[in-house]
């Protein structure tokens, strides 16, 4: 099952739309006072109004288990910096030179959802499934921005991946951090054209945070469709780390991964 929708929680509908579809190139599927939905390339962005937001507990350190911050694949990230600039978008990180031959920024939307540009394709230190790989830089340069990842820190990377493997995510590959002395790596769990970027650090203490779905900001992934796996389960127990219950969104249930990542399986 690959990444189907992105579910943000935001104050006003159209200061959304409007800010992803102009410095983003959103298609507005549909949209309304009260939700939208919003057209990245490979998965939808659904925005749903709330009026009065619980406080949010999500902090931008990524030692915070749970959701980091939502990725996208550029070509022309000059050019959207620029226009971010000009727009007075808060940045996070400016742009760098990364790990993996490529080019990242870090800003924020208007309700606080951190999000990545990258520009180029990663240059993998660790390869473990050729055939996702491939199908991964078979994407090409996007003509305009195309939804990439969802990236999350984790405690333990093999209870992530098993966790996972039941909706059908293979372990694609891994980036090191060797100027991180937090023993911080990346590795990369694909399914579909987007991918699960699992953060691990194994020499730093890490935060555990209580899911929010009432707060602004990102809330939940919903996973569906069709992958490179064949699993259909829902992440249950055992190694992979019992699923847990947190509420409902949009009329199904959402769910948990072991560090706190809310999700929803889609109905088929």
């Amino acid at each position: 099952m690959a990444i189907e929708s992105v579910l943000l929680n935001v104050r006003d509908i159209a200061r959304s739309v409007e800010f992803y579809e102009r410095l983003l190139d959103a298609t507005v599927v549909k949209s309304t006072d009260d939700s939208a939905e919003l057209d990245l390339v490979t998965a939808r962005f659904l925005l749903t109004r709330v009026d009065a937001p619980a406080d949010s507990t999500w902090v931008g350190d990524d030692l915070q288990r749970g959701f980091r911050h939502v990725g996208f694949k550029v070509s022309d990230l000059d050019d959207r910096v620029a226009a971010l600039h000009e727009a007075e978008v808060p940045f996070h990180l400016e742009p760098i030179h990364a790990e993996g031959g490529v080019r990242i920024t870090f800003f924020y939307d208007p309700d606080g959802t951190l999000l990545e540009l990258v520009e180029g394709p990663l240059q993998y230190h660790e390869v473990y499934d050729r055939e996702a790989v491939d199908q991964d830089w078979g994407l090409g340069e996007p003509d305009r921005p195309r939804f990439d990842h969802v990236a999350e820190t984790v405690a333990d990377i093999e209870t992530t991946t098993a966790h996972f493997s039941s909706l059908g995510y293979v372990r694609m590959a891994g980036i090191h951090q060797p100027s991180d002395d937090r023993g911080f790596e990346i590795t990369f769990l694909r399914s579909g054209d987007s991918s699960l970027e699992v953060f691990t650090y194994d020499k730093a203490e890490k935060q555990q945070r209580t899911p929010q779905l009432d707060a602004l900001g990102f809330a939940a992934v919903t996973f569906g469709g069709t992958g490179t796996g064949t699993g259909t389960g829902a992440g249950g127990g055992g190694r992979g780390g019992a699923t847990v219950a947190v509420g409902t969104l949009l009329g199904q249930d959402v769910l948990t991964d072991p560090d706190g990542l809310p999700y929803i399986v889609a109905r088929a």
